[in-house]
């Protein structure tokens, strides 16, 4: 699964993402934390959804084919075809959101952005002025959190022009160039209501966070 995340993202794409992290918090007091996973969620009632597809279709195609159509042959054939397909789809991330619906994924993809905003400590700045740029890969989806500091200040807008920028830019292959326009303008929405200040410290690590 890892794989799916180094595909979309090489070391020297997180150096650059790491690095325009680095000069947008020089300009704030607030911290950004760029977060990377292959999946929100496994979805294994997805895998038994397809196996069982799998399953009812290759029953019915081999009873026709070898003319063994009784119930009780049937049955044999769907449930080696059901666990084949069941392991198919749980290793096909293609063949898996055939069966996991748009607001299944969406719901999904929150919750775990939100669990990994406290997860991560991002809740635990001086100021609680942190930003958690979320994307999931399996979902195609962007989750952009901020903290309550920074949310007195801003709406929900924002973060969500800034998933829209993400996103759009993830569409058109340029996922890097998009996820470092985005830590800009964390950075100037950070700078505008929190500029840095004498004892700036870093409080979170700059690095892209992969996996969960």
């Amino acid at each position: 699964m890892k794989d799916l995340v180094e595909k979309f993202l090489s070391e020297e794409d997180k150096a650059a993402i790491e690095a325009k992290v680095q000069e947008a918090e020089k300009r704030t007091i607030g911290e950004i934390v760029v977060m990377v996973v292959p999946f929100s969620y496994h979805y294994p009632l997805a895998n038994i959804l397809g196996g069982m597809l799998f399953g009812v279709v290759a029953g019915v195609s081999v009873a026709l084919i070898t003319g063994l159509d009784t119930m009780w042959h049937f049955l044999g054939f769907f449930v080696l075809s059901f666990v084949l397909g069941n392991e198919v789809i749980k290793r096909s991330f293609f063949l898996k959101r055939f069966f996991v619906t748009g607001s299944d994924m969406e719901e999904e993809v929150e919750e775990a952005a939100i669990a990994s905003f406290y997860k991560k400590e991002i809740y635990d700045t001086r100021d609680h002025t942190g930003i958690l740029i979320y994307i999931s890969l399996f979902e195609h989806r962007v989750w952009v959190l901020g903290d309550k500091g920074i949310n007195e200040k801003v709406g929900k807008s924002v973060w969500q022009e800034i998933s829209g920028l993400i996103t759009a830019g993830i569409r058109q292959k340029r996922q890097v160039s998009a996820i470092c326009r985005a830590v800009e303008r964390c950075g100037d929405i950070l700078e505008k209501y929190f500029p840095a200040e004498q004892d700036n410290t870093n409080e979170l690590d700059d690095s892209v966070i992969v996996g969960h």
